[in-house]
């Protein structure tokens, strides 16, 4: 904003008239540049005068443009009474509206109006600009009797800042000591104003989802898995007993499983070396162990995955893209979610009856826990569905959350985790048949061709016994519907081996019912 345009400088006045000026016959001509600089904004000199000082006559006009204090001249002759000085009309006005209007032509008879020059005010403007267009009070002369020019370009403006920032200050400063003298004086309460209630210590509840991540974190690690070549990647683990082993994803381990390096941090940044004990391709589970375990370990407390409600609240930790120690939230999205995932490697499918969450899971959030509002885990974070429709955490690249996560129900999990401790190998429950993954049909159907049909359907087998043969569309399971080969296949790794479970199948669009005994299998094929 330029100081130009903030009011018309006032003509410098003659050192003595003797006569007053005579009227103006025209308005001056703007078209030329004043004899004195622009005056100073008329908001920036301007300041109240001090408490007790007398008030200044009514009709005395502003000091002279750099007339000092103590200068005395005579008097000029008097003057018929003319209107108020062409120089104080009203600037504020002006500065808003933009360049000042000139002064009607009887303005120009006021400078003999009074005597020259007129005396100086009652009390100096704080400021040091007056408001009038004048240079600072005081303010000495030159030689030929005019005031110093004032600077150009944006040093008004600054200067005018610091002005009202100090004025500012000062009044802030008088009404502190003011509330100071009348507490001290007695009979007035104190102005300080405190929050009584305040805690010194911020606390959050141990129920809170930060109090839940803060219980949870030291129990987490960060694994870090590579095969001989380099290659490998980054996932998550929790604590699962005091003996040092860690519940994991087999697609997290897989690349350190046949003399790779594997490695395992913890949130207080301790790592320590580590070992896989045994991982289920098909469950996508897998256990590892610290070499060295620290003393103290704390593990997660496990909840029970069959008692989860849709809506409930989740919390799942993990370090997405490399990003240790990060905690989401969200809640259960739907239950008992048929998921078949890949690790990306062109290797077997895995499956799962999974737990849906839209807490915000990514690539790396594998393996780490999925608590509920207790602080129990109820799952395994173990694949994600991406918008390109690939599944998983492998096969179409590095995908990124979008609110359809899915996790490993921890009752399974910990089936498999136990099998694993003990004998380093997975044992899966079946009913020994060979299943058609492609078929389209509103069930799963027996495959009918591709080998011969004691294989297809072994007559030995949980399924050959109760009478099922090759064709027949399995459509429920346990009570639960089944609609396609993989949503059988993970609704039977929910059992152990031993379970006798109802199943339905349709020949010939007829339904039958039949109970079965699972059988076992032990390790991956």
């Amino acid at each position: 904003m330029s100081t130009e345009n903030e009011g018309t400088a006032a003509p410098t006045p003659p050192a003595a008239p003797s006569v007053p000026p005579a009227p103006a016959a025209s308005t001056p001509d703007l078209t030329k540049a004043p004899a004195a600089p622009a005056a100073a904004p008329a908001d920036q000199g301007y300041a109240p005068a001090e408490p007790g000082a007398p008030a200044a006559p009514a009709q005395a006009p502003a000091p002279a443009q750099g007339a000092e204090q103590t200068q005395q001249l005579p008097p000029a002759p008097a003057a018929p009474p003319a209107a108020a000085p062409a120089y104080g009309y009203d600037q504020t006005q002006a500065h808003a509206q933009g360049p000042a209007q000139p002064p009607a032509p009887a303005a120009h008879t006021a400078y003999g109006a009074e005597a020259w020059p007129p005396p100086p005010p009652a009390v100096p403007a704080y400021g040091g600009q007056g408001g009038h267009g004048g240079g600072a009070w005081g303010a000495p002369l030159t030689t030929d009797g005019t005031p110093p020019p004032k600077p150009k370009g944006k040093g008004g403006m600054v200067a005018a800042v610091l002005v009202a920032a100090l004025l500012a200050g000062g009044v802030g400063g008088g009404v502190g000591y003011w509330a100071a003298e009348r507490n001290s004086g007695g009979g007035f309460g104190s102005t300080t104003i405190t929050a009584g209630n305040t805690p010194k210590d911020l606390k959050r509840d141990a129920g809170s989802v930060a109090g839940l991540a803060a219980n949870a974190l030291p129990s987490v690690v960060t694994i870090e898995a590579s095969a001989g070549d380099g290659e490998g990647g980054t996932g998550t683990g929790f604590v699962y007993d005091q003996e040092g082993h860690i519940l994991t994803n087999n697609h997290v381990v897989a690349s350190a499983a046949n003399g790779g390096k594997l490695s395992a941090t913890f949130s207080d940044g301790k790592k320590y070396e580590a070992e896989v004990m045994g991982r289920a391709q098909g469950y996508d589970v897998a256990v590892i162990k610290l070499k060295n375990p620290p003393a103290g370990l704390k593990p997660l407390p496990l909840g029970d995955s069959d008692k989860v409600a849709v809506g409930d609240p989740t919390i799942a930790i993990g370090a997405p893209f490399g990003l240790s120690n990060t905690v989401t939230t969200g809640i259960v999205s739907a239950k008992n979610r048929p998921v078949a995932s890949g690790d990306g490697s062109g290797g077997k499918n895995s499956y799962m009856s999974a737990l849906q969450t839209d807490a915000s899971i990514n690539p790396g959030n594998s393996g780490g826990p999925l608590i509920d509002g207790r602080g129990a885990v109820i799952g395994i974070n173990s694949a994600i569905q991406s918008a390109g429709g690939g599944g998983g955490f492998g096969g179409g690249g590095q995908a990124g959350s979008i609110g359809l996560g899915f996790a490993i129900p921890i009752n399974q999990a910990k089936n498999v985790a136990e099998s694993l401790i003990k004998t380093g190998k997975p044992v899966y429950p079946v009913i020994s048949v060979s299943v058609d993954l492609q078929a389209k049909a509103d069930g799963a159907k027996i495959s009918e061709q591709g080998a011969p049909a004691n294989e297809l359907v072994d007559p030995n087998g949980p399924a050959g016994k109760a009478g099922l043969k090759p064709g027949d569309i399995i459509t429920e399971f346990g009570g639960k519907q089944v609609d396609s080969g993989p949503t059988l296949i993970s609704l039977i790794w929910t059992y152990k081996p031993g379970d006798t479970v109802k199943l339905t199948y349709l020949r010939g669009g007829k339904p039958t019912t039949v109970d079965i005994t699972l059988g076992s299998r032990v390790g991956d094929k």
